[in-house]
């Protein structure tokens, strides 16, 4: 279904990703980071639902509908290093910022740094070009709210 949008996403040098790609891809990374622990549980769906609202202005029947496409893109998408990598080829580096502030928020949906969630988003944080130093600053305001 997605194999189109992966091919474009993962060619060499991508494109920019027009806004419709970007929020599915970007969510698809939200999801992949809360499945990262062998559970996706409501709690985190409501936080990528919230997240997604507010980032791209959507109601929440567009913001779970948004969520269910970008479940199944990552199950079809290829490893996260390549998938990321990808992510941060197309995505202004500001945008980048904003999207580990936004990882954080779904790792701490349960209000506990899960071991699986924290290691991938210490692995993620790097590819989208963000240091240990500002993802750890990005998790502090996440946590202060």
């Amino acid at each position: 279904m997605f194999a189109d949008f992966l091919k474009r996403l993962t060619q060499p040098e991508p494109d920019t990703l027009p806004d419709a790609d970007a929020r599915l891809a970007l969510t698809a990374l939200l999801v992949r980071i809360a499945r990262s622990d062998g559970t996706f549980d409501e709690g985190e769906m409501a936080t990528i639902d919230r997240i997604t609202a507010e980032r791209y202005g959507l109601s929440p029947f567009e913001a779970t509908a948004l969520r269910k496409e970008a479940e199944q893109l990552e199950a079809e998408a290829p490893d996260t290093v390549r998938f990321t990598r990808a992510i941060k080829d197309a995505v202004p580096h500001d945008n980048r910022m904003a999207v580990i502030e936004d990882l954080w928020k779904v790792v701490l949906a349960d209000g506990e740094r899960d071991h699986a969630e924290n290691a991938l988003l210490r692995m993620v944080a790097p590819m989208l070009g963000i240091n240990d130093r500002d993802s750890a600053l990005a998790r502090q305001r996440v946590e202060r709210g």
